[in-house]
């Protein structure tokens, strides 16, 4: 894993309802839970083709979420599978307690 601050964008919100929270280590531990987010909870990383896909669907349908990049945050890969039980990404984590690994896109947009 490759360490690195990263920061809230909770600004943009307002102005722009789809940009992610992106998640530093810090602001993780102090979400709710990583099994029942308030809102949605993506574990994802740039180098991921899927992920990109499945962020590029949650902003395109304007849907508020938080993001876990991988690569900043060093225990994110072992919450991603500690949720989903597989070292595949994106792990989505819905609100409701449920969670989606490696989505489509008519998964995804079915769900949300």
């Amino acid at each position: 894993m490759v360490g690195g601050g990263v920061t809230w964008t909770v600004g943009d919100e307002e102005a722009r309802p789809a940009c992610p929270r992106v998640v530093s280590a810090r602001s993780l531990v102090a979400m709710s839970t990583d099994t029942a987010p308030d809102r949605i909870l993506m574990f994802g990383a740039e180098w991921c083709r899927d992920c990109r896909r499945s962020k590029a669907l949650l902003d395109r349908e304007g849907v508020a979420y938080d993001y876990v990049d991988l690569e900043a945050v060093a225990d994110g890969a072992d919450r991603a599978y500690a949720i989903s039980g597989r070292t595949q990404i994106p792990v989505v984590v819905f609100p409701d307690g449920s969670h989606l690994v490696e989505p489509t896109d008519a998964e995804l947009t079915a769900k949300i």
